[in-house]
């Protein structure tokens, strides 16, 4: 099975940690994996996306055109890339901020309150997770387990101590998604 992902927003909302981390738990679990991150120089602030493909047989290309499932956390990235999720797809998005919401019938469209979850809660530096903790929910590519694994593979060792935090997180998001009919 190949599941190929997009993750958008601004640059500081973990857009990128959280493709790594998504990355480092598919290498938990043994899959092949491709991680293409995108940014511009302003970086925090500015738009950013990765693409994240996991796959249980070899990757050709880490360059893609269209997605089983899009992450998108701002209208900038929703309105890009909407248009290209797979017919069958999944798009996640949080609605924070957005003044135009997906349209498309032909996918499976949830949305995740991360931002306002974890502004209402002062656990904003947790909004990645409580968004991975969504995608996993609807679609388990990778095991929690793999994910915490994933976790202290990437986090610096001084940030060890935060992984049960991020656990919590991660729970939070599977209770929050919730499919837009």
């Amino acid at each position: 099975m190949k599941q190929e992902i997009i993750i958008a927003g601004f640059g500081g909302q973990g857009v990128l940690s959280m493709g790594k981390i998504l990355a480092y738990s598919g290498l938990m679990q043994g899959q092949e994996v491709s991680w293409m991150p995108s940014y511009g120089p302003e970086q925090r602030g500015g738009t950013a996306n990765v693409t994240v493909i996991l796959s249980e047989e070899r990757i050709s290309s880490p360059v893609l055109n269209s997605y089983d499932t899009a992450i998108v956390l701002n209208q900038p990235s929703l309105d890009r890339f909407e248009s290209k999720v797979k017919p069958g797809g999944t798009l996640i998005f949080d609605g924070n901020g957005l003044k135009k919401f997906p349209t498309r019938k032909d996918i499976n469209v949830y949305r995740i309150d991360a931002t306002e979850y974890a502004y209402a809660n002062d656990t904003t530096k947790t909004i990645n997770m409580i968004i991975l903790g969504g995608l996993l929910k609807v679609c388990p590519i990778v095991k929690v387990e793999n994910v915490l694994k994933g976790l202290k593979k990437s986090l610096p060792d001084r940030h060890h101590h935060l992984i049960p935090m991020n656990e919590n997180a991660i729970q939070i998001g599977m209770d929050l998604i919730k499919k837009v009919e």
